[in-house]
């Protein structure tokens, strides 16, 4: 690429290219989509620390790079692929290498009939119906940039369609491996997850790369939760502390829906993640819950939106951080409760600990309540260790890290232990266990 042309008019003059590579799916009505989106994409601006949106976060460390598509088949070990599972493989896995669905390193277990697992390329090609009616409903590209890019480039991700009524006992393990060499490559995994009626689905959406490359993940996911449907999400954000990580989660419900989702992140230098949910229905209940743990200069962004469009739903938010050396957290939290939303119960919380006097934190607890039978609160609490329990632990002949290992442990446990599947909690228990030496 040549580097006297700007990155975005590069995505946009390179757009012709792209579609060289569909092989005939320009007739699709998802390239319609993508054009629109790269029309939007002409217009918006990347944003800077002057957008309140992102008044906490520049951007500038990863507009200095011209991150570009890999369109070179990577080839990833088993041995790399089964350090990264949390059991024996009892459980369907699809692989993605730099973005791309990896049919021979995929493997998909036990299904109920009916239920599809796998690429969004492929479906595309199907026209597949549901595809069709979801993709790019939820997650707004007129108005959010790097959501515009997605849109106009997607080509792969993710597809899990749960038809009415049908149970998925196991985890699906979804696992975004980048390998990017000496090139800074981009990736953007676009994933639709859809639950129809009365049905059943445990999800785990997985990032990993190698440590010390420089690449940019740039992630959309849109989740459609039908009446009585039980989404159970987990995401796990491991990549390389040199990388880039943005992402944006679209849920959308309907009555009496049950959704939950886990956020891990420990890795990429620059991390934001835009979770955004909306009860269209009586009766949801929606639970947002996120544990990042960052040192050196890392810096973790995360910006989250419950939207009680309609009475009679609860929400539940805990976000907790552990912050070392120079390392900087970012907690936005939105509760809104329209008009009509009476008999609404919201929760949220966030919570951090700094173990250095440089690490910082800027925590915006919301609530915009327009309801009058509600109840609602939020809270958010920084600060360091426990000195005395530190002293406690210390007195009963437990040593400095050991004690400090613990507590962080503690401090944790409320996130971790919400997450139901034993081998990931385990598998987070272990990061934490090795990060502190405990």
């Amino acid at each position: 690429m040549d580097k006297t042309i700007d990155i975005k008019d590069w995505y946009i003059l390179n757009f012709g290219e792209f579609e060289k590579k569909l092989n005939g799916g320009k007739e699709s009505s998802i390239h319609q989509k993508r054009k629109d989106a790269l029309s939007n994409f002409s217009r918006l601006e990347f944003p800077t620390i002057k957008d309140e949106e992102w008044k906490y976060t520049s951007i500038a460390p990863l507009l200095k790079y011209n991150f570009v598509p890999s369109y070179e088949k990577k080839i990833v070990s088993e041995e790399l692929i089964k350090s990264l599972l949390f059991d024996e493989m009892e459980h369907s896995l699809i692989i993605f290498i730099n973005g791309r669905y990896s049919a021979e390193n995929s493997l998909l277990l036990n299904l109920p009939k009916g239920v599809i697992v796998g690429s969004i390329a492929d479906e595309i090609k199907k026209k597949n119906e549901v595809l069709l009616k979801h993709f790019g409903k939820y997650a707004d590209h007129q108005n959010h940039i790097f959501t515009a890019l997605s849109t106009a480039y997607t080509e792969d991700g993710a597809f899990i369609y749960v038809p009415t009524g049908k149970i998925v006992e196991e985890p699906i393990h979804i696992i975004f491996i980048t390998d990017s060499g000496n090139e800074k490559i981009l990736t953007q995994p676009r994933n639709l997850f859809v639950a129809e009626k009365n049905s059943q689905v445990t999800i785990i959406e997985h990032y990993v790369g190698n440590e010390g490359e420089i690449y940019f993940t740039n992630s959309v996911t849109e989740i459609v939760a039908e009446e009585n449907a039980v989404v159970d999400h987990i995401k796990l954000q491991e990549e390389s502390k040199k990388a880039f990580h943005i992402a944006r989660m679209e849920v959308d419900q309907e009555r009496s829906s049950n959704f939950s989702s886990h956020l891990i992140s420990t890795g990429a230098d620059l991390t934001r993640n835009d979770s955004n949910a909306r009860f269209n229905n009586e009766g949801g209940e929606c639970t947002l819950n996120g544990l990042y743990i960052i040192d050196g200069t890392q810096l973790f962004d995360a910006h989250t939106l419950m939207d009680h469009a309609k009475p009679h739903c609860n929400s539940h938010e805990h976000y907790k951080g552990i912050l070392d050396d120079k390392s900087r957290g970012v907690f936005n939290g939105k509760i809104i409760v329209r008009q009509d939303a009476q008999k609404t119960n919201a929760f949220q919380e966030n919570n951090s600990i700094l173990l250095s006097d440089e690490a910082l934190v800027n925590t915006k607890p919301q609530l915009e309540i327009f309801a009058d039978d509600v109840k609602c609160s939020h809270g958010a609490t920084i600060g360091q260790m426990d000195d005395e329990a530190k002293f406690y632990l210390k007195s009963r002949g437990i040593g400095e890290e050991a004690s400090k290992g613990i507590l962080l442990h503690a401090f944790a446990s409320d996130v971790i232990t919400s997450i139901k599947i034993e081998s990931v909690r385990n598998y987070i228990e272990k990061i934490i266990t090795e990060k502190f030496n405990q």
